[in-house]
């Protein structure tokens, strides 16, 4: 509904978002190495090897012992390197390219890692507890993005950026409104949306864990809701 594309807000505390940078190249290292230079059977089993799925992460359901796979607790972290298809990790690679190197600058690269990964744990968690019974593996890196878009709307609320609203109408809005309409239209699937292979509920835990965590993690001297950016933008 609203794909962003650009911001012009300047790196402050680092010099390079190394860690937003790795996170990039190794997710489409993976997606090169299952869906994007295999057969898309390769894919899906190690969807159900390495992804997320509640039934087996509660302990209902087993993957079948010819799969390789890795301990159910274990998924929480290698779902979030696997993509669906290139769609799904373009989509989630510009978010993070967008947002990714501010939210870093504000909190150092280690501290933006750790935030990144917990909150993709936080996410396949939401998910799984939303849907317990589901066999269908949760996989891609959209839930800890969502954590970043939280971090990033608290830390720069007036920051204009360009989006596509629509996928294809160019316009240039304040941060708020273009992650507001997102969340909002997250929480609308979640709850409304009916089955789908897309992960709502993940979306929302993941936005939440970085409502939660942001004001944890900044630096020191870093402050929230846009209070060093000046004047509003125009």
């Amino acid at each position: 509904m609203v794909i962003p594309l650009h911001d012009d807000v300047p790196l402050r505390h680092i010099r390079r978002p190394v860690a937003t940078y790795a996170l990039i190249v190794v997710n489409v290292a993976v997606w090169l190495l299952t869906e994007g230079v295999r057969s898309a059977e390769t894919m899906q089993a190690a969807a159900i090897g390495f992804g997320v799925i509640p039934s087996v992460l509660f302990g209902v359901d087993h993957v079948a012992p010819e799969l390789l796979s890795v301990p159910a607790p274990a998924t929480l972290v290698t779902s979030l390197f696997l993509h669906a298809g290139f769609l799904h990790i373009a989509g989630n690679m510009l978010f993070l390219w967008v947002f990714g190197d501010n939210v870093e600058d504000a909190m150092g690269s280690l501290r933006f890692l750790a935030f990144y990964l917990v909150c993709g744990v936080c996410a396949a968690l939401a998910h799984a507890y939303a849907l317990p019974g589901s066999q269908q593996p949760l996989i891609g890196a959209s839930g800890a993005v969502a954590g970043i878009v939280a971090a990033y709307v608290m830390l720069h609320p007036r920051v204009r950026l360009w989006a596509l609203f629509l996928a294809r109408i160019p316009l240039k809005l304040r941060a708020i409104y273009v992650i507001g309409f997102w969340i909002l239209f997250q929480i609308g699937m979640a709850f409304y949306g009916g089955p789908s292979e897309v992960g709502w509920w993940a979306h929302v835990g993941g936005f939440l864990a970085g409502v939660v965590l942001t004001p944890i993690l900044i630096q020191p001297g870093v402050r929230l809701f846009g209070r060093e950016d000046g004047p509003d933008p125009a």
